[in-house]
């Protein structure tokens, strides 16, 4: 963190004395000598800074030293700045840069240093020298590199098992390293656009030592290689564009995140994280001129500052350790600035002065729009068709062209045509070529399963007793045990006795089998006769379609087999007519492609068959089955959007009271049958995302 302080102790006069331009230090002459020049010199561990005055020191600076961030300040009194600039950078030895910040009636040398140092000076006529040497302890934070883990004693069990690259939804790389050791030493550093993770006593097997070009994962990360050091392992990041990283670790997972970043043109720093980004600087000012304040914000920043003259006034601010974004955004909202950012320059003016300017500048850009030259162009549309940019155009609130712009567009050819200023014909022309592009096509299978089980089984039985009548005369003669009853005859019962008559049914049309049986006395005037049917039927099935259509991006498709089935409606005048309605197999589609290379689709499918057995007077029956859903699915997956089971259990008995419920002999008066039915409705969608490599087979 970046600390300023300026205190200003008035001794002599009693006073605070401010920034004010209450007294004017130059026309008093109480400024009687100045900086000439700066010089640094790098000898061994020892650096060497030079100060040339124009006249010798009468009292040696005041200073004192942070230690967080490090920095030395040595305050000059009736002392000027007579160099050309305020900020000098030196990147020699552990000393980066030399700020000078001139006030009323002194000035503040500000040495920024990469670690904590000490300091001897002495005078040599007008120059002032100050050696600097490292001091001897070392706090952790002054490492620019940072600790993820502390490293614990090297062994030879203690390696890399594996490293895997993952690309998240949002766009950001992890690269996942698997280790042996929970605890293995991690340090993270960033150079440029690299950024480099080294592991401390760990073994990289062989296999693991490579570079992998991670490019085509459109990640932040262009590509990551991993080397054996020595004892150690690293792992050197490269990547591209404005990105932050973040790292963590799970059990025995090391993982780091390159996150992208979408550049603000607005804002002062850059990032994602959110809040104030800015270093963090403490700021000590009573009635201070907010120009002078904006002054010292962008020597402290570097940023090239342009105050309007409009701004003025004073400010008493106090803020201790606070992003400097954020110190500015207090100093504009209690002052009613607002900013512009081009670049590294800020334009800070009053708000309704860069309201009034921006509107201004608006009002000028429409009066050179209907002052311009009309110009003609032509566009030759190659996927989009002609027709929908014209809609697109004549429509007042999103139409690119301008209050005099025309389009017009030739069918045959499919080119449009534009009048309009150039300035508007160049966005037009940036448009269509972002538009005017081939659209991704979509396969889609559908598969359709049905499945049937059936059972079924019938028993009964035809009981009767009797004696020949005076019809069956010639059955003495015709009938015997050998020979069974009477060919095309027919069962000789008398009236008297009475017939058991529950025979089995037919099964899905096909008639049940029978077995007869018959008991005759001697001499054929008794006889029992016995039927027993039976029919057990057992049917498996399964009847699949697949209907399969391709489709333009976000283009509905529809795809339908079958028949349509008259029927008879009445009229309005009385009379009737024939009408037809559909039986189909139809699949109906919207795919959509995902940006992440899935497909999302509303989806209806119908599998509907006429039922014969039902049938009326104004036509047949349709079994419908129909479902409409909206799924996402991975390119090439597989996934069922529906499915119906049903089935059937039912037992049916007739007997004759009393006699069919006796044990055993009770079978003789009865019939019973049992139903065991099982179906099955299955539907799978597998989506596709056509290629070179994939079409319709």
């Amino acid at each position: 963190m970046r600390r300023i302080r300026f205190y200003f102790l008035s001794v002599a006069w009693g006073v605070l004395l401010t920034f004010m331009p209450m007294i004017d230090a130059h026309a008093q002459g109480v400024a009687s000598n100045s900086i000439e020049e700066i010089a640094v010199i790098q000898q061994g561990g020892i650096l060497n800074l030079r100060l040339a005055f124009k006249e010798p020191l009468v009292d040696m600076p005041s200073a004192f030293v942070l230690s967080n961030p490090s920095r030395m300040v040595f305050d000059f009194v009736n002392t000027t700045n007579n160099l050309d600039k305020s900020n000098h950078v030196y990147n020699e030895g552990d000393l980066r840069n030399v700020n000078i910040i001139q006030t009323d009636d002194r000035t503040r040398v500000v040495l920024n240093l990469n670690r904590a140092m000490t300091y001897e000076y002495r005078q040599e006529g007008n120059n002032l020298l100050l050696a600097l040497t490292p001091s001897i302890k070392i706090e952790p934070w002054q490492d620019r590199v940072e600790h993820f883990s502390q490293a614990r004693p090297f062994s030879i069990e203690n390696n890399i098992r594996d490293i895997a690259f993952r690309r998240g939804r949002e766009g950001e790389a992890r690269i996942i390293v698997y280790l042996s050791d929970p605890n293995t030493g991690i340090d993270i550093s960033k150079s440029g656009q690299d950024l480099i993770i080294d592991f401390a006593k760990i073994k990289l097997p062989v296999t693991l030592s490579r570079r992998l070009d991670v490019t085509d994962f459109a990640t932040p990360v262009l590509s990551f290689n991993t080397l054996q050091r020595g004892e150690n392992t690293r792992m050197t990041i490269s990547s591209r564009g404005l990105w932050e990283y973040n790292a963590y670790q799970m059990d025995d997972q090391f993982v780091i995140e390159v996150v992208p970043i979408q550049e603000d043109p607005n804002r002062l720093v850059q990032g994602t994280r959110g809040g104030w980004q800015g270093e963090r600087l403490s700021l000590n000012f009573q009635n201070v001129e907010v120009r002078r304040l904006l002054q010292v914000i962008g020597e402290f920043t570097g940023l090239n500052i342009v105050v309007s003259d409009s701004v003025g006034g004073s400010i008493t601010l106090i803020l201790r350790d606070v992003p400097w974004d954020q110190a500015l955004d207090i100093i504009m909202r209690q002052k009613g600035l607002d900013m512009r950012k081009n670049g590294n320059v800020v334009l800070i003016a009053p708000r309704e002065e860069l309201a009034t300017k921006e509107r201004l500048e608006l009002e000028a850009k429409n009066q050179i729009s209907d002052l311009e030259p009309l110009i003609q162009e032509t566009f030759q549309l190659n996927y989009v068709r002609g027709e929908e940019l014209q809609r697109m155009f004549l429509n007042p609130r999103m139409t690119p062209l301008s209050r005099r712009g025309r389009a017009m567009v030739d069918a045959r050819t499919n080119i449009l045509i534009v009048n309009d200023v150039p300035s508007r014909i160049e966005d037009l022309r940036a448009m269509i070529k972002r538009i005017d592009i081939p659209v991704r096509q979509v396969l889609i299978e559908a598969r359709i399963v049905e499945a049937g089980d059936t059972f079924a089984r019938n028993l009964g039985m035809r009981l009767a007793t009797g004696r020949p009548d005076s019809a069956g005369g010639n059955l003495t003669t015709t009938f015997s045990p050998d020979t069974g009853p009477l060919t095309g005859g027919r069962w000789p019962l008398s009236t008297g006795f009475g017939q058991v008559n529950l025979p089995s049914g037919a099964v899905r049309g096909a008639a049940a089998a029978t077995y007869s049986l018959a008991f005759f006395s001697p001499g054929l005037s008794r006889f029992i006769a016995a039927e027993i049917s039976a029919m057990e039927a057992d049917g498996r099935g399964k009847v699949i379609s697949s209907p399969r259509v391709m489709t333009a991006n976000q283009v509905e498709a529809v795809i339908e087999q079958g028949t349509e089935i008259p029927y008879q409606q009445a009229t309005t005048a009385g009379a009737t007519s024939v009408a037809f309605r559909k039986a189909n197999l139809a699949l109906r589609v919207r795919p959509q492609i995902t940006p992440d290379g899935r497909i999302s689709m509303a989806l209806s499918v119908n599998k509907d068959t006429p039922n014969t057995t039902i049938a009326t007077a104004a036509g047949l029956a349709i079994d419908t089955k129909h479902v409409k859903t909206e799924v996402l699915v991975d390119n090439g997956g597989t996934v069922v959007i529906g499915g119906i089971y049903t089935q059937e259990i039912r037992t049916n008995t007739q007997r004759v009271p009393f006699f069919g419920d006796l044990p055993f002999i009770g079978w003789l008066f009865k019939h019973r049958s049992w139903i065991d039915d099982k179906t099955e409705l299955l539907i799978f969608i597998t989506p596709r995302i056509v290629t070179d490599g994939v079409a319709l087979r």
